[in-house]
């Protein structure tokens, strides 16, 4: 599928502080073991990236070159990032969160989130949602572009071949796109 310009594999990439990484997402892969997926993947010749998300002011935001480093010598080819999103209860869900894992950073990282979202926590307008606006939120903008640059992730995103993409019949039944 690779060669044929089908399928591409972006993985996520939180923190490489596996410490961090087991309060963050206790559940998920240790961030030596995403690497090393990435690794494999690009070995095998399919196309890979890393997504540094979520990006959490205060709390790992300092790490981007270090993952892009990473994810570029394990074999990534593109990167990506998206700022920690808090709609709804989600917020208060974080806070509870923080205030568990990190208290002494707690208001300093919700802080910082407002600062990246115009004084609220979360906007969810297009465009704003994974990057935020104000002077925080482009400096990480010119920081991911630098780290991309520098580490020989900025070329363009690769497009995959949809042609053969076909879409499912309308009689529901999924069996025949096999």
């Amino acid at each position: 599928m690779a060669r044929r310009n089908l399928v591409k594999v972006v993985l996520s990439v939180t923190t490489l502080d596996r410490e961090l990484a087991r309060r963050l997402e206790p559940r998920a892969a240790t961030p030596a073991k995403r690497l090393a997926a990435i690794r494999a993947l690009s070995e095998a010749g399919v196309p890979t990236g890393v997504n540094f998300a979520p990006v959490i002011p205060a709390l790992n935001e300092t790490e981007l070159e270090a993952i892009f480093e990473a994810a570029a010598d394990a074999g990534a080819i593109e990167a990506a990032y998206i700022l920690l999103r808090l709609p709804l209860e989600i917020k208060d869900l974080f806070e509870e969160w923080l205030q568990l894992h990190t208290p002494n950073r707690a208001r300093h990282v919700m802080s910082r989130m407002r600062d990246m979202h115009a004084g609220r926590h979360y906007r969810s307008g297009f465009g704003l949602r994974q990057t935020g606006s104000g002077p925080s939120a482009e400096l990480l903008a010119r920081r991911f572009r630098s780290a991309k640059k520098k580490y020989g992730l900025d070329s363009p995103p690769l497009r995959l071949d949809s042609s053969r993409f076909c879409p499912p019949p309308k009689e529901g039944d999924q069996l025949k796109l096999l």
